[in-house]
């Protein structure tokens, strides 16, 4: 049997099968889908799926967080699905039909450096250790570098330039490949343009600055009799590079309409090939030179100048909702420009520290749920996977899922990234993220940057454990460990329980919920109900086994082991236990119809909060949970669902 054969088969079930699938492709971490109907998805089932750290909806298109390991369970889905014919072009262009023109400019940018990735990450762990090797004098070797004390060391750091160079100077090759790839151009044409503009023959771009205008004018132009080129090369250049590529695309796509194709071959290439190497020299790439220094003077400025505190403490704060709306691959276009005119990057500190943030919020969230051995399959490897840099699983699988951990981390990356701005540290190239990211700080930053990892690890882990506690940010979560029930807790599979309503009022199916957390089932199968009065009952027999201190929410367990969580309300953390009065404490046992809780829903939406009330068994993986009413006016004394121990 294959790796992923069951799991492939059961995400295929789950997402309504073959027939079901318009388009599928993945990227670094994530299967992503245009589904013929998304509402035949079953997301409670696909969450179950050992494989699967996590899901969202984005774009048009509905993504399965799978993880590092995401190419080999898409083979080996395509080989369950029968989706071989399925182009990632095609999943794109379907997706793109429900994003507007900004969406569609991200998801280019996106597509173009995806493809990338690998090989900056590999340049950047290259240029990390050669920092090591040449630029850290070590107390142990009479403060010599590495590379002044040992020939063998100078022959390897000489030797690790040669793939250092090809990644990072010779990147407008890559970006050229990656346009010509992802728009469905010649992808040779596409490699030998980025070449055009990284010939040796050309003067190279670091010596640009230090060679003057009559030296280029005599030596490095090209004399065309009435007028000259410059022979100026772009090596590291992202702008003149990404100018160049879309149009080597569109002269080609032009010529192959209105040329024959008997001899579309020959003048098909030539005609697409020629112009844009001119233009790409005449007149694109001193404009997108001239674009990308500006940009990258402005990002520079901002966190050089006397504000770049406030800066770098926004950006740091705000990366991570970047990486959500796929914002975050300009970042890599600015670095890289950055690297170009600067000779370093004040910006890729800061993603490093987001990366370890957001790692050690699911630190936090592994340690407060210890115990729990099925979350535990998604968090820990979530830690590992953020802390190497990837932090996809770790957002999307556990810190947005229960909102406060995320905020957690983006505040605790907020100060790591005002810390390392106020003492102006910079990286000497990018690709390594999360912990091994100090590797691409300039050696004299290191001590700081390794406080602003403590800084990033520490903050968000403490934050998200008293967010936790206090209930603050906190809709579903649990801020203690449950209690036992003072009697026999029956596990028999068969096992059920009737829930009663808890609250009177108007009783609507769970995918209504105006809580996106609780409408794609995220915590579980239930019911939502719109109360008519303010007083919460007992739905059965059991035991309070959550009551958070806002007394927004309340969770009780059944003798048949069924958790259920009653939340009074959309966003009424915020008030703060304003409003609402409860008649039971943690750990008491309640039996059927008793009061818990009163709350006095006029004040509550005069406050400007919903008080639509979701009613939902959170551990829904045990029990087949099945709602008794569809959509009527109930009252205390109705059974609403139906949980059966599987």
């Amino acid at each position: 049997m294959e790796k992923y054969e069951k799991d492939t088969k059961d995400l295929l079930e789950a997402i309504g099968g073959s027939k079901n699938i318009s388009a599928v492709t993945h990227c670094a971490t994530r299967m992503r889908f245009v589904l013929n109907d998304p509402k035949k998805a079953n997301e409670e089932k696909i969450e179950d799926i050992p494989s699967v750290k996590g899901m969202f909806t984005n774009a048009g298109q509905f993504q399965v967080i799978i993880g590092n390991d995401v190419a080999v369970f898409y083979n080996e889905f395509v080989k369950t699905s029968g989706v071989t014919g399925v182009s990632k072009e095609a999943a794109k262009s379907a997706a793109k039909q429900n994003q507007n023109p900004i969406q569609r400019a991200i998801t280019v940018l996106a597509e173009i450096f995806t493809p990338l990735l690998p090989a900056i990450i590999v340049g950047g762990l290259i240029l990390g250790f050669r920092n090591i090797l040449e630029a850290v004098p070590m107390g142990w070797l009479n403060g010599q570098t590495i590379v002044e004390a040992s020939t063998f060391w100078s022959g390897v750091n000489g030797f690790l330039w040669l793939p250092g160079e090809a990644i990072f100077h010779f990147l407008p090759v890559g970006i050229t490949w990656s346009i010509a790839r992802k728009m469905g151009a010649t992808e040779i044409l596409g490699i030998v343009l980025g070449i055009t503009l990284v010939s040796p023959q050309l003067l190279n771009a670091y010596a640009v600055n230090g060679t003057t205008a009559a030296e280029i004018a005599k030596n490095w132009t090209w004399d065309f009799g009435f007028f000259t080129v410059d022979k100026i090369g772009y090596q590291a250049q992202v702008i003149p590079a990404m100018l160049a590529g879309f149009l080597l695309v569109y002269l080609e796509r032009f010529f192959r309409k209105r040329i024959p194709e008997a001899i579309s071959m020959i003048f098909v290439p030539f005609f697409s090939l020629i112009p844009t190497i001119l233009a790409a020299h005449l007149v694109l790439g001193p404009i997108g030179w001239k674009i990308g220094t500006a940009i990258s003077a402005v990002v520079n400025a901002g966190l050089t100048s006397s504000f770049s505190w406030l800066f770098g403490g926004i950006f740091g704060a705000l990366y991570s909702p970047l990486v959500i709306t796929g914002l975050h691959h300009t970042t890599l276009a600015i670095d890289s420009q950055l690297i170009a005119d600067f000779g370093s990057t004040n910006l890729w500190p800061m993603i490093c520290l987001s990366n370890i943030a957001q790692g050690a919020a699911v630190l936090a969230v592994v340690f407060a749920h210890r115990g729990n051995k099925k979350e535990e399959q998604v968090s820990i490897p979530s830690v590992i996977s953020a802390w190497l840099g990837v932090t996809e699983p770790a957002m999307f699988g556990i810190n947005l899922k229960y909102t406060y951990p995320f905020i957690a981390a983006m505040i605790g990356s907020g100060i790591a990234g005002l810390f390392v701005t106020l003492f102006k540290v910079r990286a000497l190239s990018i690709g390594v993220g999360g912990l091994p990211g100090i590797l691409a700080i300039r050696p004299q930053d290191y001590l700081i940057f390794a406080i602003a990892m403590v800084i990033a690890i520490a903050v968000p882990f403490i934050l998200t454990l008293t967010f936790r506690r206090i209930g603050l940010f906190n809709k579903v979560d649990r801020s203690g460990e449950v209690p036992s029930l003072d009697n026999e807790t029956i596990q028999t599979a068969g096992a059920s329980v009737e829930l009663f309503a808890p609250i009177a009022g108007r009783l609507h199916p769970l995918s209504s919920a105006k809580d996106p957390v609780f409408a794609e089932g995220m915590m579980g199968q239930g019911v939502v109900i719109d109360p008519s009065e303010g007083k919460l009952y007992a739905p059965f027999d059991g035991q309070i086994s959550l009551l958070f201190p806002t007394k927004h929410a309340i969770g009780l367990v059944s003798m048949e082991g069924t958790e259920v969580l009653i939340h009074i309300g959309i966003d009424t953390v915020q008030l703060d236990g304003k409003y609402f009065t409860s008649h039971v404490a943690q750990g008491d046992s309640v039996k059927k119809g008793q009061l818990l809780m009163e709350f006095d829903i006029a004040a509550i939406q005069a406050a400007g909060y919903e008080v639509q009330t979701p009613i939902i068994v959170t551990n829904s993986t045990e029990f087949q949970v099945d709602p008794l009413i569809e959509d009527a006016a109930v009252t205390t004394t109705e059974k609403v669902l139906l949980a059966t121990k599987l």
